[in-house]
């Protein structure tokens, strides 16, 4: 990072339904996270991930869109609303992947020293994850890494499960539970996590172990990756690709003279 960052007040922004979603680079979100590592804040600073999925659940449940306006940042992972702030007459640079949000930062961690916990996914993918960023990034830090038993948790589990994390010091908690869950276990956390940042990144432990093949970049940035991960993985999509999508749709379509509206200013 070399020059400090803006203050988050002032980036470009577009507001979907009141869901403020900041319309940034990759490179510049990682600079957010050296200097939330640098100056942390009071409790872990968090970063929103997602695309209209993120988006479709704020509006069913006034509750996750609450979480969602607690974070600092909400960059977009999909494509969504990117071409949402682009009919709005909005300049937006692109998507922001949990995936390469993620190697953004192993990149600067790399040559700097900064750590990671992974938290989320399985114990295989986690030490897939693990030999490979340690053969690709060797600078960069693994300060540990948990997969949570995928069962209702006792007190003592959850209670035990923060202890390790703490315990670790990372500078970056990444979160792999998949969305609306992940987002769902870091508000509840927030106070008791003793970490700079933390982050929820859905897929993307599987994306770096190799557990997933990534889409390639030109059918991502077309608008197509739904279609890639739904036919690599339709048992777990298919309600949100094929029942979620076309009423997200329905909704801005419904209320897009509110939407060009709130984004005048």
């Amino acid at each position: 990072m070399s020059n400090p960052v803006p203050a988050i007040a002032q980036l470009p922004h577009v507001d979907i339904l009141g869901n403020r979603v900041h319309l940034i680079e990759t490179a510049q979100a990682v600079d957010y996270i050296e200097e939330w590592i640098a100056h942390p804040l009071e409790n872990p600073a968090r970063m929103v991930v997602t695309g209209f999925h993120g988006l479709h659940c704020a509006m069913e449940d006034p509750g996750f869109k609450a979480i969602l306006d607690q974070a600092e940042l909400f960059v977009p992972d999909g494509i969504a609303p990117v071409w949402i702030a682009k009919r709005l007459g909005k300049k937006a640079s692109g998507r922001v992947t949990g995936a390469d949000l993620m190697r953004g930062f192993f990149e600067r961690a790399d040559s700097k020293g900064y750590s990671s916990f992974f938290f989320g996914d399985t114990d295989e993918t986690l030490e897939k994850l693990k030999q490979t960023l340690e053969s690709n990034y060797p600078g960069h830090r693994i300060a540990g890494q948990c997969s949570p038993p995928f069962r209702e948790h006792s007190a003592e589990e959850k209670q035990a499960m923060i202890d390790r994390i703490n315990q670790a010091r990372p500078d970056v908690l990444w979160v792999g539970l998949g969305l609306p869950k992940q987002e769902r276990w870091i508000a509840e956390n927030h106070h008791k996590l003793n970490v700079p940042v933390a982050i929820g990144v859905g897929a993307a432990f599987g994306f770096h172990s190799g557990r997933i093949k990534r889409v390639p970049e030109w059918i991502g940035n077309a608008g197509f990756e739904w279609v890639w991960r739904f036919l690599a993985e339709p048992g777990k999509l298919w309600r949100r690709d094929v029942i979620d999508g076309p009423r997200f749709l329905f909704t801005i379509a419904v209320n897009w003279p509110r939407i060009k509206t709130a984004n005048r200013s």
